[in-house]
């Protein structure tokens, strides 16, 4: 029977936990109380003003229905704005506000450090060879994805 330490699914699994640990413990430490998904959500309403929440949602590959108490989450504190689209009423357009800009700016010093504490065990070479494996596996396996990413903006 094969132990379940060798079974891919398992460790990507607990290295995403330990992902997810490092950012709340360098982010705590800075001051930020944010979520990898918040922050995933406030760079991509950034690098693309006034999206909309359906095409936020495939950019970032995450649950339509979730996202929505994200951006929710998020507009309370003051990070971003929804308003109604002029050209669908249905939809919100999504920016943020001067405060969300600078949390952008200001947390940036710990992102770096989560990503250069998770990858520090590998050297560059070997840093540059998990990001092209670990981004094939992703791009392949996309369609079996409850919530696929979708590149809308091409």
């Amino acid at each position: 029977m094969t132990k379940i330490y060798d079974l891919p699914g398992h460790q990507i699994r607990r290295l995403h936990q330990i992902s997810v640990a490092l950012f709340a413990a360098q982010t705590k430490a800075a001051g930020f109380d944010l979520t990898p998904v918040q922050y995933g959500t406030l760079s991509t309403v950034r690098d693309h003003p006034g999206i909309d929440q359906a095409t936020l949602a495939g950019l970032i590959a995450h649950d339509r229905v979730t996202i929505g108490g994200v951006i929710s989450r998020l507009e309370a504190r003051g990070y971003l704005t929804r308003t109604v689209r002029k050209d669908d009423r249905r939809a919100r357009s999504l920016t943020l506000t001067e405060r969300g800009e600078s949390l952008l700016k200001t947390i940036q010093p710990a992102i770096r450090a989560t990503q250069d504490q998770m990858m520090a065990p590998l050297n560059e070479d070997e840093r540059a060879e998990f990001m092209r494996l670990i981004g094939r596996l992703t791009e392949t396996g996309n369609r079996f994805s409850r919530a696929p990413y979708e590149n809308c903006m091409e």
